[in-house]
C-alpha cells in the first residue's frame, strides 16, 4: 500500500498542510522541516500522483535535459548534479539526445514540449538564433551548461575555456618544456575548441615560445584523435616533449599512442588532460588534468532553473571557477 501525506505528517510530527507545501515547493517551511519531511517520504516509497497533479497545477514537476549523443564520460557527472538536485526537489528528469552537432535539437524541444516539463537544462549543446528562439517560445526557464551563445542571449554556466588553456599550457613551460603540442581540438567549436586555441597560443607567446601551427593537431576531442594526434608527431618526425590534450579522452588516447611506441609518460613525454573526469585518476600514470566542477555544474544549473519556476524571475550566467589536479603525467626538465 502506497504511503500517504497523513502518514508522513504523522511521522514528522507535523500538519498535512506543511507536508503538502514541502512536496509541492510551495514555500512558507525552513530547510530544516524540508529534509525531515523528503527523508521521510523517501524512506516511505511516497509516490505522488503526477498526473493528478499536473492537472490541478498545470505543472509536470519534471526538468528536461537535453545533451548531445557523445561519448565522453563528463556527462555523467553533469546528468548526475542535475538528477540529485531535481529530486531533492521533488521534480523528475527526463533526458533527451540532441544526435550529432545538434541536429536533432528541434525533435528534443518537441519532446520536452509534449511532456510539458516545467525546467529545461541544455547540456553542451551550441545553439544558433533560432534555436534560442525556439527554446524561448516554450515559455519556461531554461539555463545552457558547459556552453554559450555567441550573443550570450542566454543564460549559461560554465568555466572560462581560454584561461583554462593558458593555465594547462603555462603549467607545462613552468616545467621546463617548450616544444609543447596541442591535440585532439576542433578549429571550428566556438565554445571549446577556438578558445582553448587561442589560450594555447597565449601562453606560449606571453612566454617568448614561438606557436608553430604543426604543433597543433585538430581532432574531435576523443580519445581516438588523440592517438591519430601522437602517430601524427611521430610520423611527421615532430618533436614534443609534452602535449595538451583539450580532454582527458585525447590525453588517454596519446598516452595510449605513447605506449605503442615505446615512449614512457611522463618519462619521454609529458601530457596533461583537460576536464578531469574519473578516468585521469585511473589512467597510468595518473593524469594531470585542468578541472572542471561538472557535479557542481549540473547540480547548480538544476537549482538555478527550480528557482526560476518559482519566482518567475530572469536566470543569470555565471562563469565558475576551474582548478589544476596535478597527478603524474608531467615531468619537470631542466
Amino acid at each position: 500500500m502506497n504511503a500517504t501525506i497523513k502518514d508522513i505528517a504523522k511521522i514528522a510530527n507535523v500538519s498535512t498542510a506543511t507536508v503538502s507545501r514541502v512536496l509541492n515547493n510551495a514555500g512558507g517551511y525552513n530547510e530544516t522541516t524540508r529534509k525531515k519531511i523528503m527523508d521521510i517520504a523517501n524512506k516511505l516509497g511516497y509516490r505522488r500522483n503526477e498526473m493528478a497533479r499536473s492537472l490541478v497545477q498545470n505543472s509536470s514537476n519534471i526538468i528536461g535535459v537535453i545533451m548531445p549523443n557523445a561519448a565522453t564520460i563528463f556527462y555523467a557527472d553533469i546528468v548526475n548534479g542535475i538528477e540529485s538536485m531535481a529530486h531533492t526537489n521533488g521534480y523528475s528528469v527526463i533526458l533527451s539526445h540532441s544526435g550529432v552537432n545538434g541536429n536533432r535539437f528541434n525533435e528534443c524541444m518537441d519532446i520536452m514540449a509534449a511532456r510539458k516539463v516545467d525546467g529545461l537544462v541544455i547540456v553542451t549543446v551550441e545553439l544558433n538564433t533560432e534555436q534560442v528562439k525556439l527554446a524561448e517560445s516554450l515559455n519556461i526557464p531554461f539555463i545552457l551548461l558547459s556552453t554559450d551563445t555567441p550573443d550570450n542571449e542566454a543564460p549559461y554556466i560554465k568555466v572560462n575555456d581560454f584561461d583554462a588553456a593558458y593555465a594547462a599550457t603555462e603549467f607545462l613551460i613552468i616545467n621546463g618544456h617548450t616544444k609543447i603540442g596541442l591535440a585532439g581540438v576542433d578549429p571550428n567549436d566556438r565554445v571549446a575548441g577556438m578558445p582553448r586555441i587561442e589560450g594555447y597560443k597565449k601562453a606560449l607567446e606571453d612566454n617568448r615560445i614561438k606557436f608553430h601551427s604543426y604543433m597543433v593537431k585538430f581532432g574531435d576531442f576523443s580519445f581516438y584523435a588523440g592517438k591519430e594526434a601522437m602517430k601524427e608527431y611521430l610520423k611527421e618526425n615532430i618533436l614534443v616533449t609534452a602535449v595538451f590534450g583539450v580532454s582527458d579522452d585525447v590525453a588517454l588516447g596519446i598516452i595510449s599512442a605513447a605506449y605503442d611506441h615505446d615512449l614512457k609518460v611522463p618519462e619521454d613525454l609529458s601530457v596533461i588532460g583537460y576536464d578531469n573526469t574519473r578516468v585521469a585518476e585511473m589512467s597510468i600514470p595518473p593524469l594531470t588534468s585542468i578541472s572542471q566542477p561538472f557535479l557542481e555544474m549540473g547540480e547548480e544549473g538544476c537549482q538555478r532553473v527550480i528557482e526560476a519556476i518559482h519566482s518567475k524571475k530572469g536566470i543569470s550566467s555565471k562563469i565558475i571557477s576551474y582548478s589544476l589536479e596535478i597527478r603524474e603525467s608531467v615531468k619537470k626538465i631542466m
